[in-house]
């Protein structure tokens, strides 16, 4: 899902604005012919994300880099385990470590979150997805985590699906007018969602063949009654109120999807370290 090219290109700007016009600690300190070896360790249980964007960093600073893990992405980690061993001159060790760090440890926080709510749905066959609540210029990684650690996507940017939302339709009218007028205009591979606040609007949704209906911060007992007026003739997001607590809940009204900012807006990050 990670094109290498805009991998390398994200990395590199990474670098240059840690690095700024030189690690002025380092290359005072270390010589050339000075060599490091280290280990990633984890300090915490998770799930691994992120192996090949850490490898990335330090090849884009040295050919003479070399990493060697034993665990890939997407697998459960425990606290105390290695899971990777890194050599190579010290200069690019030390100059590498804190951007390496950021993305492996950001991404691996983000499988993880999303693991405890996939989780915490079974056994319903509901997704978690994502939202577009995500950190700016790094929607990309996030979206990969979430997909490393069990979850679905949403739409990644505004061009992928026509959303429309409570502000769309008091632009429009009404959701009528809102789904007629972007028929007109959209290509026959774009999906209609439409976010409905009661079951008023869901019947309406229903009645203009949508391919996908939110439910926006419905109660239970209404989202159940929505499911059953829907009845398998839309895709049934569910949105609002998601956490731990109450997905569970949420999967067993019958919904298909349940998208949550959570899993990587509140995401901790999962702690790992670079011990040289």
């Amino acid at each position: 899902m990670l094109n290498k090219l805009y991998v390398k290109d994200h990395v590199k700007n990474a670098i240059l604005e840690d690095i700024g016009y030189g690690d002025i600690t380092t290359e005072n300190l270390a010589d050339e012919n000075n060599f490091l070896e280290g280990a990633l360790n984890t300090r915490s249980n998770g799930v691994l994300c992120g192996c090949d964007v850490f490898r990335t960093v330090f090849e884009t600073l040295s050919d003479k880099v070399e990493i060697k893990f034993y665990f890939k992405d997407g697998d459960i980690i425990k606290k105390g385990d290695k899971i990777a061993d890194i050599s190579g001159p010290a200069r690019d060790l030390l100059m590498g470590e804190r951007v390496a760090l950021n993305y492996i440890q950001r991404m691996s926080g983000i499988a993880t979150e999303t693991r405890k709510y996939q989780d915490a749905i079974n056994p319903y066959p509901a997704k978690i997805v994502d939202t577009r609540k995500t950190t700016p210029n790094f929607r990309a990684f996030e979206k990969y985590a979430v997909k490393t650690g069990g979850g679905a996507l949403h739409r990644f940017n505004l061009s992928d699906c026509a959303m429309i939302k409570d502000n769309h339709i008091r632009l429009a009218g009404s959701i009528t007018n809102a789904v007629n007028k972007l028929r007109k205009n959209l290509s026959h591979a774009h999906k209609i969602e439409v976010e409905c606040d009661t079951l008023e609007q869901v019947k309406e949704a229903v009645n203009l063949n949508v391919d996908i209906i939110m439910l926006d911060n419905m109660p239970v007992n209404v989202m159940k009654q929505a499911v059953e007026i829907i009845n398998h003739r839309a895709i049934v997001e569910a949105s609002g109120n998601v956490n731990l607590q109450t997905v569970n809940e949420i999967a067993s009204t019958g919904v298909d999807i349940i998208s949550s900012s959570a899993i990587v807006a509140k995401a901790p990050t999962l702690d790992l370290a670079l011990d040289m």
